[in-house]
């Protein structure tokens, strides 16, 4: 009998919540592009936020599933569109040209990024203090140069991101 009630108490342990996630597409402030917000139905009071920016395919299934996911766990997530053009690649050729063109233009890509980071501050679920960023590949040298510029967010983290910078840390 207390085998029964063990195992009925590690499956109940187990169960998550399903929390309804509500995805929207947003235009950024200033109509620097768009991007996909992700919010937890269940979130009540303000808590972290989350930019999250893609690698160098673009806005595609991988980001905003992690955005996705980054809400299922009771966090805000914005996907951004970091190129501005909607556009996704599926040949490295593409991707290496999409990323080359916004990498060249770094004041274009920071007012992309304040944008983002200007609607997620303005959404009640976030916290004030409370709004990181994360990025893969690309997108890990975009938030990595973001903290460089001294972006005002609690924090940063970049998957895989590359290290080179024309801007070194203040």
């Amino acid at each position: 009998m207390k085998r029964f009630f063990l195992l009925v108490s590690l499956i109940v342990a187990g169960q998550t919540s399903s929390a309804d996630i509500i995805e929207t597409e947003v235009t950024l402030p200033d109509g620097l592009g768009k991007g996909i917000m992700y919010l937890n139905d269940d979130q009540k009071d303000p808590g972290p936020g989350v930019i999250v920016v893609h690698e160098w395919w673009g806005l595609n299934d991988y980001a905003r599933n992690r955005a996705r996911m980054l809400a299922e766990a009771g966090y805000t997530a914005l996907a951004v569109d970091m190129y501005g053009t909607g556009e996704v690649a599926t040949h490295p050729k593409d991707a290496k040209s999409f990323m080359e063109t916004a990498l060249a233009d770094p004041q274009a890509m920071n007012a992309r990024f304040q944008a983002a980071r200007t609607m997620m501050l303005k959404q009640q679920q976030v916290a004030p203090g409370r709004l990181f960023a994360i990025g893969y590949c690309f997108g890990g040298a975009v938030v990595l140069e973001q903290a460089r510029r001294g972006t005002d967010l609690a924090g940063v983290a970049s998957f895989h991101g590359s290290l080179g910078t024309e801007n070194p840390a203040k």
